[in-house]
């Protein structure tokens, strides 16, 4: 039994313990609502506090997206900066790589080419070795040559052969000509008379030479200049005894002198010598005015055969005169027929109309109209005049 106040209920009443229930519910229910009212006024500033923290996390949050999203633009940008960073040294890394190259090629062209360059200044300098070598025995066998008197009269006379080869025809001249006195001429050319046949004979006085050249003492040039006007002396007498002969050879002779420097010699320092020659008529000649005194000589000579010809030349002029007027008779006997046969196809023209027009008219049936036979002057009417 539960006594409340004045009234005591029983516990084994289920309404009483349905009420009893309920109440205990509803003040459980109020204690609750209490609790919560108190809960809720205490947990008022928490839960501002946890909207600021909220706002806080989600502030942080925003950061930490955007700290995201700027980390992944920077890591992007770093990205592309190191790709194209990465571009740019593999870029010049290839450019310089080609440069590296080409320089490389182009040292080992330049190196190639000096060395081809140095090789062919090098096969050059050894075929101007051969050759210095060829002339050193080539100069050698001249001083044998020319140590020798008889091989120097060859020499002398080689050289003349082809001065003379070179300038005058060759039946002109005749190489080691025999006289009428038993004499033999290096050369005899073969000019018409006046001058006549001229001899041309090679000296060559080159011991007094040298020894002139080879003087060191004012007594050793005076003895070589002796010996030098003598031997010329000698030769230019030689020349004129032997060579010209009245009737047969020209009044003078040339003495060839195989040498530019003796002749220079001669006409600089010994003009008596010279001077003595012209007087024997034994004209002194080089290599070079030997050349210009040749083609002299040969003008001459195609002088002498110009007029040898100019009868042969008259005649073949009169000959074609003859020839020119016998082809203006013919011209002219051409023209003639020429003319004739003109005149002959006008009248066969003429004709022809004529039997032309008497043909249409027959043809026709046109007899009353044919009448007198037109005269020739008056104009013929065509074929298709009707």
């Amino acid at each position: 039994m539960i006594t409340i106040g004045d009234q005591s209920f029983a516990l084994s009443d289920w309404q009483i313990l349905a009420a009893l229930g309920g109440a205990i519910l509803l003040v459980l229910l109020i204690l609750t609502l209490r609790a919560a009212g108190r809960a809720a006024r205490m947990a008022e500033p928490l839960r501002g506090d946890l909207g600021w923290l909220a706002q806080r996390v989600q502030a942080l949050g925003d950061g930490q997206e955007r700290l995201a999203g700027g980390l992944a633009h920077v890591s992007e940008t770093q990205t592309q900066a190191q790709t194209a960073m990465l571009k740019l040294m593999e870029a010049r890394l290839s450019e310089v790589q080609q440069r590296i190259g080409e320089s490389l090629n182009g040292s080992a062209t330049r190196t190639a080419r000096s060395l081809g360059d140095l090789q062919q200044r090098l096969e050059t300098i050894d075929r101007a070795q051969a050759k210095i070598e060829k002339l050193s025995g080539d100069v050698l066998s001249l001083q044998d040559i020319l140590s020798n008197k008889q091989t120097r009269g060859a020499f002398g006379e080689i050289q003349l052969h082809d001065i003379v080869l070179k300038a005058l025809p060759s039946d002109s001249y005749t190489m080691q000509a025999t006289l009428s006195n038993g004499k033999r001429a290096d050369c005899l050319i073969h000019l018409p008379k006046p001058p006549g046949p001229i001899v041309v004979d090679s000296k060559f006085p080159l011991e007094a030479y040298e020894a002139l050249r080879n003087a060191k003492t004012p007594q050793q040039q005076t003895e070589a200049a002796r010996m030098l006007r003598t031997a010329v002396r000698a030769h230019l007498r030689a020349i004129a005894e032997r060579y010209i002969i009245e009737g047969e050879t020209a009044e003078g002779a040339l003495m060839f002198l195989p040498s530019e420097a003796v002749y220079a010699e001669l006409h600089a320092n010994f003009a008596d010598v010279v001077r003595e020659g012209f007087a024997l008529r034994v004209w002194i000649v080089s290599p070079t005015t030997c050349m210009a005194v040749l083609n002299t000589m040969r003008a001459v000579l195609k002088d002498a055969r110009m007029r040898e010809q100019a009868g042969a030349i008259r005649k073949e002029l009169a000959l074609l005169h003859a020839d020119v007027e016998r082809l203006g008779t013919r011209v002219e006997n051409l023209d003639r027929h020429f003319s004739q046969a003109a005149k002959d196809v006008e009248e066969i023209r003429i004709s022809a109309d004529k039997a032309g027009r008497r043909a249409r008219r027959l043809d026709a049936f046109d007899f009353e109209e044919i009448g007198p036979e037109p005269n020739p002057a008056e104009p013929i009417a065509p074929f298709n005049a009707r």
